[in-house]
């Protein structure tokens, strides 16, 4: 038997988690005192993502760099290879929130959007 403890982070009650994977690939998660906890345990183990947030640099502009974040998770082994990416990026005004910057980046579906106006 294998065993993991994470902390929860899905909603503000930051549950304890511990999972144990049987010998026959089954899952026991204890801890959780909502149903995310599971989700996110079984998620986190198996396919562990983060949402990205960070800037890039704005040209011809007051501003010199732009808030932008992932629109949905990127897996976690990819996080470096998106920053990369990113720091290349040079945007320039008008931008509206929300506004795709980068395209599904590294191939994984998940677009990076502005975070404000500009």
């Amino acid at each position: 038997m294998e065993k993991h403890n994470l902390i929860c982070i899905n909603c503000p009650m930051g549950c304890r988690l511990e999972i144990t994977i049987t010998e026959n690939g089954g899952w026991l998660i204890e801890g959780n005192q909502c149903k995310r906890g599971l989700s996110y345990a079984q998620k986190e183990l198996t396919a562990p993502t983060r949402t990205l947030t960070t800037t890039v640099k704005v040209k011809n502009s007051l501003l010199r760099r732009l808030p932008v974040k992932s629109s949905d998770g990127i897996p976690k082994e990819k996080i470096f290879e998106a920053m990369a990416l990113i720091n290349q990026v040079t945007v320039e005004p008008p931008i509206s929130i929300g506004d795709i910057i980068i395209e599904n980046i590294l191939d994984t579906g998940v677009n990076i959007i502005s975070s404000r106006d500009l």
